[in-house]
């Protein structure tokens, strides 16, 4: 494993039988997506075709996928589960001008390309790219093959990336398990199944956060709004719920400099169902339980995490609060191609900044702060609160109890009705007022609008940031429901100046 002279980033693989050649697939197809360019090279015979061939099934996750070779038609397009993938041989060409006749470039745009003889597109092939390179060895048998695994470019890190999990899989006993991958979020992390000996186990793969540009005082976005920067608030936060009886994952093994966890499987049976996805009441109502018995808890700031190491949760101040709310301006009004005036964004922050200073000088607890349907499982073999099992929760911080609460009545992906929402907002505040007389019931009703109005905004930006910036439009079909929930919010009193700037400077949602 080693960088190469073109800045690239090198590993070998001996691909001596079949699990060695589908461990090397499951490898690959961990880190592809939709765009990726993989060229195999090698001399005729050197197995390019049966590799593209098995990684087309891996893809696929069905091993009866008819995968014939595109020496003769070139290319072949499939629709796989999570992108199109388009198969093409270069073998026949006589050269790069001939790719534009092909209609190469149109047939593999924002699709996964598999692209064997790439030495035939020389001087055309993009900067990034992970190359596989196969030889034949005879000393070895006939079917035996080295691979040498090559990312160039901005591909270099991910090759890099495919090595270190390598090596953690063969440190833990995983190296021969069984991987698939398991559909993310909208974040950096990605999720892997591995099944060993009929057991699964869930694979965390989650790099080091690089810091983004300064946006404030010297600061990355990131810091200001108190983003994870590595696995530690994961295993912290993930040690502290599971020591109150919470659902939370356990970690069977970690190399937290690498950013790699293995973690319990909790399954895949959520609190939601259908197509669209509708809430299941009475799972919402286990989980509005045990956000209110959680925070009747006195809960500590700082949390251990191994012998000598300990994470203090951040606090979710003022300053990350509102640097939230200024995507809304930054991202979702440039998409409704609606300006403002310097004095306009400077009154919405004022009025933020009155509505937000009672809630983060109100009472604290952990907020866990994507607590919604995609992250909330339900196990039923288990009792009480335990039914409801936790993923996603290294943005942990110190704030307000109404955050996920709000997070989850408001879920940006499910349509929660008005009704329902007011019914377990009201089984939450008489959960709190049972255990607790002096719980300020009205105090918490405006924290929660005024969150749950914060949340709204601040998702709106980031949808529109996602479609924009990186190339996502599948999440621009939740913004209309985003919007209605920030209608809802709004129409609290206390939020009454707020709902005026909204209504003379944000446009309607036009779909």
């Amino acid at each position: 494993m080693f960088p190469t002279s073109s800045g690239g980033f090198s590993f070998t693989a001996a691909l001596e039988d079949e699990p060695a050649t589908g461990r090397l697939m499951a490898d690959i197809a961990a880190l592809i997506e939709p765009g990726d360019l993989i060229t195999l090279s090698g001399d005729l015979g050197a197995g390019k075709t049966t590799f593209a061939r098995a990684l087309i099934r891996h893809f696929a996750g069905d091993e009866t996928v008819e995968v014939p070779s595109p020496t003769f038609t070139l290319m072949q397009s499939y629709e796989l589960p999570r992108f199109n993938l388009v198969h093409a041989d270069l073998y026949r060409l006589a050269g790069p001008a001939e790719l534009a006749e092909l209609g190469f470039e149109d047939a593999s745009e924002g699709a996964v390309t598999l692209l064997e003889w790439p030495d035939r597109a020389a001087g055309h092939l993009p900067p990034s790219r992970l190359d596989v390179a196969l030889t034949l060895s005879p000393q070895h048998g006939e079917t035996y093959r080295d691979a040498r695994v090559t990312g160039y470019g901005a591909f270099a890190a991910r090759a890099e990336r495919i090595a270190a999990i390598r090596r953690f899989l063969d440190r833990t006993g995983f190296a021969l398990a069984e991987r698939r991958r398991i559909q993310g979020d909208a974040s950096t992390r990605c999720y892997e199944r591995l099944t060993l000996e009929g057991t699964s186990t869930i694979l965390m793969n989650s790099p080091r956060r690089p810091d983004g540009p300064v946006v404030r005082d010297g600061k990355p976005y990131s810091a200001i709004a108190h983003l994870a920067e590595d696995v530690t608030p994961f295993v912290a936060m993930a040690q502290a719920l599971r020591a109150r009886g919470l659902s939370a994952p356990a970690i069977f093994a970690a190399d937290r400099e690498a950013g790699l966890l293995l973690i319990e499987d909790l399954g895949n049976e959520l609190v939601v169902a259908d197509d669209p996805p509708a809430p299941i009441e009475r799972r919402y109502e286990v989980a509005v339980d045990l956000l209110a018995a959680l925070h009747l808890q006195l809960l500590p700031e700082v949390l251990p995490v191994e012998p000598g190491v300990d994470y203090r949760l951040p606090h979710y101040d003022l300053e990350a609060l509102l640097i939230e709310v200024e995507l809304l301006l930054d991202w979702y009004l440039p998409k409704l191609k609606a300006r403002i005036s310097d004095a306009r964004r400077d009154s919405y922050l004022l009025l933020w900044r009155d509505a937000l200073l009672p809630v983060v000088e109100g009472a604290q607890s952990w907020v866990l702060r994507d607590f919604h349907s995609p992250n909330l499982l339900w196990l039923p073999d288990r009792g009480g609160m335990a039914r409801i099992g936790l993923l996603d929760f290294q943005d942990a911080v110190m704030g307000s109890p109404a955050y996920d609460l709000a997070s989850l009545l408001q879920d940006a992906r499910v349509d929660v009705p008005e009704l329902m929402e007011i019914s377990l907002l009201s089984r939450y505040t008489r959960a709190r007022l049972t255990a607790q007389s002096g719980f300020d019931a009205p105090g918490f009703a405006r924290a929660y609008a005024t969150l749950a109005a914060q949340r709204a905004s601040k998702i709106l930006g980031i949808f529109a940031r996602l479609e924009k910036r990186d190339g996502k439009p599948q999440y621009l079909r939740h913004l209309p429901r985003v919007w209605a929930y920030l209608q809802r919010s709004l129409a609290h009193p206390a939020l009454a100046q707020l709902n005026s700037w909204y209504k003379l400077n944000v446009p309607p949602l036009i779909t």
